[in-house]
């Protein structure tokens, strides 16, 4: 099944092998429990409403290689603060923005490295995103 991300001007596709990488690790419920000086416990619990993490990364080095063009138009996304995409994974659109509180938001690694670059070019790409909401 397709893996699109778009502004809503400029729509790519990513490879559809990529998988989800935190999608059963995140917990929608934030909890906080303390002790009084009385030793009383006070706990205090929400859902969760935005901020969930998607990592999408290939499940090793020889799958989900994308065009340089791809990882072109993802790093320029990524350099725009704030930047929300549409994130269309498994027929769900979600509102999306980059990570970069954890690291590389888009992190390639070149299938080859070659001393020049060619549109040509294949790589692996990890994507960091969130989903929040507008």
């Amino acid at each position: 099944m397709a893996i699109t991300l778009s502004d809503g001007t400029t729509t790519i596709n990513l490879h559809e092998d990529l998988y989800w990488e935190d999608e059963f690790t995140w917990d929608p419920v934030e909890q906080s429990a303390e002790r009084t000086v009385t030793g009383a416990l006070i706990v205090d619990v929400n859902a969760k409403i935005s901020g969930r993490p998607i990592t999408l990364r290939p499940e090793n080095d020889m799958s989900a290689w994308m065009a340089r063009s791809v990882l072109e138009q993802l790093r320029n996304w990524a350099a725009v603060p704030a930047k929300t995409l549409t994130l269309t994974l498994r027929g769900t659109a979600r509102t999306v923005m980059f990570r970069h509180h954890e690291g590389p938001a888009v992190e390639p690694a070149p299938v080859i490295h070659y001393n020049d670059t060619d549109a040509a070019d294949r790589y692996t790409i990890t994507v960091r995103m969130m989903e929040v909401q507008v």
